[in-house]
Formats: C-alpha cells, sequence, structure tokens
C-alpha cells in the first residue's frame, strides 16, 4: 500500500503543477476570489457542477468566461430569460424540405464549458432541461438521445439579492451541483488591482494551459486517490448527521427539514481528492473533507419555517457539524 501511495504522489505532484498552472492563469483576470477559482478547478477535477452565487458584478460571469479560455474548451452561455423554451437550451428537430427529412439541430449545451448565466431568471420548466445533461451527460431530443462532449462542466449564477422575477430553483435541480459557491467582495487591495487592470486598458486574454485531452486523464486520476476507510466514515458521519442531528448530539433537528442526500457523501469525497491533488497528494486527510464541506453541504440543508424565521443559517448548522462530528 505504501508503494502504491507513493507511486500516487509522484503523479499528484505532477499534475498538481498543472493545475496550478491554471490557477494562475486565471489569477490574471480574476482578482481577489482566489477561494472561488480554487473551488472551480476542483470541481472541475471530479466532474462536478457549481452554482456561483454573488451580487452583480462580482465577476461571475469573467470567472467563467477565463476558465473557459484557460483550458482550451468548446463554451457556450445561455442567457436565462423567462421566455426561453427548453429547445434553446437542448436543440430540436426541423424540416428540411430539400431532403424531405428531420434533421437534429443541436442546441447550445453541446459544449465542454455552459455558463447558465441567472438561471434562477427562467421557469422551472427551462430549468428541468438541464437535468439530464448535468446528471447523465446526455440530452434527449424528442427521442433520440446524444451524448455530450467530454469534458462536460456546468456552471451557472444567481443573484441572491434580487427575487422580482425570479424562480426559485428546484431541490432536483440544486442537488445536481456538486458546489455551491458563494462570491464575496474582494479586500481593498485587491479591488485597486481591479481598478488597475480593467480601467488602464484591455485585460490580455489568458492563453490556454491544458486542453480537454489532460482534464479528462486528471478526472480519472483524481477519483483513483486513496481515501482510508476511516475518512469514508467521517463523511457518512457528517452527512448522516445532517439528517440526524440528535444523534451526533447536534441540538438542531428543529432547524432541518431535510438533510443531505447521498450525492452529498459523493461530492465530499470527490471535492477531498481534488483538494488533496491540488496540494499534491495522492491520499486524502481530514482536512480535504473539511475545506469543501460548506460548498458541498449549504445547498442541500433545507431548514424548516423556525430555522429561517430565526436566522439561523446552513453554514451555521455545517461549522457545528465540524465542532461536533468525531474527526478520524
Amino acid at each position: 500500500m505504501n508503494a502504491e501511495i507513493s507511486g500516487m504522489n509522484i503523479r499528484a505532484e505532477e499534475y498538481a503543477g498543472k493545475l496550478d498552472a491554471l490557477r494562475h492563469a486565471m489569477q490574471t483576470v480574476v482578482i481577489g476570489q482566489d477561494a472561488v477559482v480554487d473551488r472551480l478547478i476542483i470541481a472541475l477535477c471530479t466532474d462536478g457542477h457549481v452554482l456561483l452565487e454573488g451580487v452583480p458584478g462580482i465577476a461571475k460571469t469573467l470567472t467563467v468566461r477565463t476558465l473557459s479560455q484557460c483550458i482550451a474548451c468548446s463554451f457556450a452561455r445561455i442567457q436565462f430569460t423567462p421566455d426561453l423554451l427548453p429547445a434553446d437550451i437542448t436543440g430540436t428537430k426541423i424540416f428540411d424540405q430539400k431532403c424531405s427529412s428531420f434533421t437534429t439541430v443541436r442546441g447550445p449545451v453541446f459544449a465542454n464549458c455552459i455558463l447558465a448565466d441567472e438561471i434562477n431568471r427562467a421557469p422551472p420548466k427551462v430549468q428541468s432541461a438541464l437535468l439530464e445533461a448535468m446528471q447523465e451527460k446526455q440530452v434527449t431530443i424528442q427521442g433520440e438521445t446524444h451524448p455530450l462532449p467530454r469534458p462536460f462542466f456546468v456552471l451557472a449564477t444567481q443573484n441572491p439579492i434580487e427575487s422580482e422575477g425570479t424562480y426559485p430553483l428546484p431541490d432536483a435541480q440544486v442537488d445536481r451541483f456538486m458546489f455551491k459557491v458563494q462570491m464575496t467582495y474582494p479586500k481593498k487591495d485587491e479591488e485597486i488591482r481591479i481598478l488597475d487592470l480593467f480601467t488602464e486598458g484591455t485585460p490580455a486574454r489568458p492563453a490556454p494551459v491544458m486542453g480537454t485531452e489532460t482534464i479528462i486523464a486528471i478526472q480519472s486520476f483524481t477519483r483513483s486517490l486513496y481515501a482510508d476507510a476511516a475518512i469514508k466514515r467521517y463523511v457518512t458521519d457528517l452527512v448522516d448527521a445532517t439528517r440526524n442531528p440528535a444523534s451526533s448530539g447536534i441540538d438542531a433537528a428543529r432547524y432541518i427539514a431535510y438533510g443531505a442526500s447521498p450525492r452529498a457523501s459523493i461530492g465530499l469525497i470527490l471535492g477531498a481528492k481534488a483538494r488533496a491533488l491540488l496540494a499534491g497528494r495522492g491520499y486524502v486527510i481530514p482536512e480535504d473533507v473539511q475545506a469543501v464541506s460548506h460548498d458541498v453541504l449549504r445547498h442541500r440543508i433545507l431548514l424548516t419555517y423556525e430555522g429561517d424565521a430565526e436566522g439561523i443559517t446552513p453554514d451555521a448548522i455545517i461549522d457545528c457539524l465540524l465542532k461536533t462530528v468525531p474527526v478520524p
């Protein structure tokens, strides 16, 4: 086992170097969002999807576009609006009079990197057009199933402070996002750098640092990283505590309507493996799990009315879980 882990460490260091180059390339344009950049790279390594939440003008769209430029992949931006139709996303069939037959016209979802901008501005019927694509990496158009290109990465954005003209995301849709990442304001010195970059010329387009073949290889390697049985038990203990808080000694049952799904356990393990890879390690430690816990769990803990009324947040509950659940 030690020889296997040693070999994993060597390959992990190699891939960590490539991922560090991706991080630095993104940071030449995206300033003051280092934690967000790391979360996007972690999700990319695990073939997961990300829901970005932040106020307008905080660089959500810029971050996604910069990532697509740095990895040399196809990119499509879908602006979600109330009049959008599912076929505008997935595609449809049209009748070709010359051939007297129907031809499939593929929608913008057939790209490697999808930006679902302001996803909560479209009705649930339109949002559901992404369900099959995000989970099964395929799209069904009038009875015909079409595989999506690999890698396939959905990055959705939403504004948390404006509710007029928006539709809450269905729980089934939200659960398909591996991470829900909250973007915050940059620090003062970081904002000065932003002013220098965007008001004294046009920011240079970052050069691609890796191709899709490398990404697919990294995704495969990430899943092979070593996670001890104690780490897996720790993950299941954390997730079970969201469903049965009393059994873990946490007084939060009246605040939690529904706990996290098994998809959360999968997300915690994969996210921890990808974080270990970023650090150049071929094995997972408890700190890796803790580092991704908020992003994996915050959108999977549904609060009761009492919890909402008392201003309890999922992040506060996760903090309590991390302090209470025994660490291996």
